[in-house]
């Protein structure tokens, strides 16, 4: 990922699982709900819950002034309503106004302190920070945390801020884990495929990749790790595949370039 990249909203849901094992950190299960899933129970809350919920989706597609926009009505309507300072803080950091975000997503934490919604959140913004040991700790606590829905997030979150600290036998058990919990993960199976290809194993790496095109439509960063690693392992036919997809679907790629240059290490 570069920069602040998006964290994982995208993620499929995973229902049912009240007793996982969390990233570095974990402890007990703390069973608070996440607000967001909490139902209104005055017009003013009601009303601020509807202008978060579109303002997520507006921060899903790009419109980060629409989206402060709707988190700003929602605490017109409601200013104890967290959730409101949760999207003011993704908004922040997605434009790289760390400053903003940090205090947002504090303010929103101050209120939930075990939402994992937050945690998740504010754990990968101290990660992409250069503050890895406590994102950690924060991506431990949504992880373990029996009422969310989506935890195989905090788990691809933690191998992303494992990698970040050059640690590909942290970061691998992390994503192992996200996959297990959601076998669609797209993100943590790339990952699974790159570490694989960095330490040799390039069946594994391959196998990796078979799930991920099956499941999700190719990247160019994907793409161009089929071609590197059916190169290692010899089936032409397979790398030519590869990289007639990198040459039509990603022409104008940082990953079409080095194909092109011969820079496949």
């Amino acid at each position: 990922m570069r920069g602040f990249a998006v964290p994982l909203l995208l993620c499929a849901v995973v229902f049912g699982l009240t007793a996982c094992a969390a990233p570095s950190g974990a402890g007990r299960p703390l069973a608070e709900r996440p607000v967001s899933d909490v139902p209104a129970t005055n017009p003013a809350m009601a009303s601020a819950k509807v202008h978060v919920d579109l303002g997520m989706a507006y921060l899903q597609v790009g419109r980060y002034a629409v989206a402060l926009d709707e988190a700003r009505a929602a605490l017109a309507s409601d200013s104890a309503y967290s959730p409101a300072y949760h999207l003011m803080g993704l908004v922040y950091m997605f434009i790289d106004d760390r400053n903003a975000a940090r205090d947002n997503f504090l303010r929103a934490l101050q209120k939930a302190p075990n939402d994992p919604e937050f945690n998740n959140s504010y754990g990968w913004f101290l990660c992409v920070s250069g503050q890895e040991a406590e994102g950690l700790e924060r991506l431990a606590l949504a992880a373990r945390n029996p009422y969310y829905r989506t935890p195989s997030r905090p788990y691809a979150n933690a191998g992303l801020c494992h990698l970040r600290r050059g640690n590909d036998a942290a970061a691998e058990a992390e994503f192992q884990r996200a996959v297990e919990l959601d076998p669609s993960n797209a993100q943590a199976l790339y990952h699974l495929a790159a570490i694989a290809y960095r330490r040799g194993a390039y069946e594994v790496a391959r196998n990796h990749l078979v799930q991920l095109h099956q499941q999700s439509e190719p990247t160019a960063e994907s793409v161009w790790l089929g071609v590197r690693t059916e190169r290692k392992l010899g089936n032409r036919e397979a790398e030519s595949s590869y990289a007639a997809q990198l040459r039509g679907r990603f022409t104008d790629s940082v990953e079409h370039r080095a194909m092109n240059q011969g820079n496949y290490e």
